[in-house]
């Protein structure tokens, strides 16, 4: 099982000279991956309707995490990346497809996409997107994306998008995988479509462990191979590095294939505070 961790962009303030530290410490631990959130835009949560409902507000900052994946592929050799999530269907498509191929061209196939549906319609609204076609247009995404990686040249005349008789050069040099991120609403679309799922820690190891166990099985209705399909934990537990190691076992056992964990709250005011959290971690679960 891959053990990484969670890129703590609201706690770190923007501040691009926190990247490469981090990034260069997370190698250094033995972590294999680096996974990182994702919003263009933070808004005003106040005086709307409906309601807003997710954690972030115009206060909190966020690098783009393909952008910020190609400069830490350029100063790291071995770590991966992973987008978890990227919100896939407020942003085009194609460029989606060139941004990612590059980055895991350039980072010698280092790229795992995690991509979702997100809950911030003014983010939607200010990219030119629907937010209310959301779910359909990924799926459809999710194929396009696939052919744009692998076919010579691509034909596709969907409902949200039209490619006609043409090629994303040069394509990477093998199929990106991607993977699905959000709730139970999430779940058909990956049995159906995605190579794995990204189960958020917020609700504790045993609820993630029993939608795993959901998961699983209608991947199997769909004729598919759970043995190739990842999963992943992301570990957002505040009770002590016990607690932590345990959750990883959990997952463990449960036949999950990555965990990443997030240092996001837990009262750690500067980049070498995280690191030294993570060493921590690094030294409970015996990654070096």
């Amino acid at each position: 099982m891959q053990i990484g961790a969670v890129y703590p962009q609201i706690e770190l303030a923007g501040d691009p000279r926190a990247v490469r530290r981090f990034g260069l410490a997370l190698e250094d631990l033995g972590f294999a991956h680096l996974l990182a959130y994702d919003h263009v835009l933070g808004a005003v949560h106040a005086d709307r309707t409906p309601q807003l409902s997710g954690p972030y507000t115009e206060l909190d900052p966020f690098h783009d995490p393909l952008v910020m994946f190609a400069y830490l592929a350029a100063v790291t050799e071995r770590i991966q990346f992973a987008t978890g999530i990227l919100v896939l269907p407020q942003r085009q498509t194609v460029l989606v497809a060139r941004q990612a191929a590059d980055v895991d061209l350039l980072s010698g196939g280092r790229l795992r996409l995690g991509v979702g549906v997100g809950w911030n319609y003014v983010e939607y609204e200010a990219l030119g997107q629907d937010f209310r076609t959301r779910g359909a247009r990924q799926e459809e995404q999710i194929e396009l994306l696939r052919r744009l990686f692998t076919e010579p040249v691509v034909d596709f005349s969907g409902r949200f998008d039209r490619v006609h008789r043409a090629a994303l050069v040069p394509k990477p040099a093998r199929p990106i995988p991607i993977w699905l991120g959000g709730g139970e609403a999430a779940f058909d679309r990956a049995a159906r479509l995605a190579d794995g799922f990204i189960f958020f820690g917020s609700s504790g190891i045993d609820d993630a462990v029993d939608a795993w166990s959901r998961l699983r099985e209608r991947v199997r209705s769909h004729g598919r191979s759970v043995e190739n399909f990842g999963a992943e934990y992301v570990a957002v537990t505040r009770s002590g590095l016990g607690e932590l190691a345990a959750e990883v076992e959990a997952w463990r056992a449960a036949g999950g294939t990555h965990v990443s964990v997030a240092t996001m709250g837990l009262g750690l005011d500067s980049v070498e505070g995280h690191i030294d959290y993570l060493g921590s971690v690094a030294e409970a679960l015996s990654l070096s």
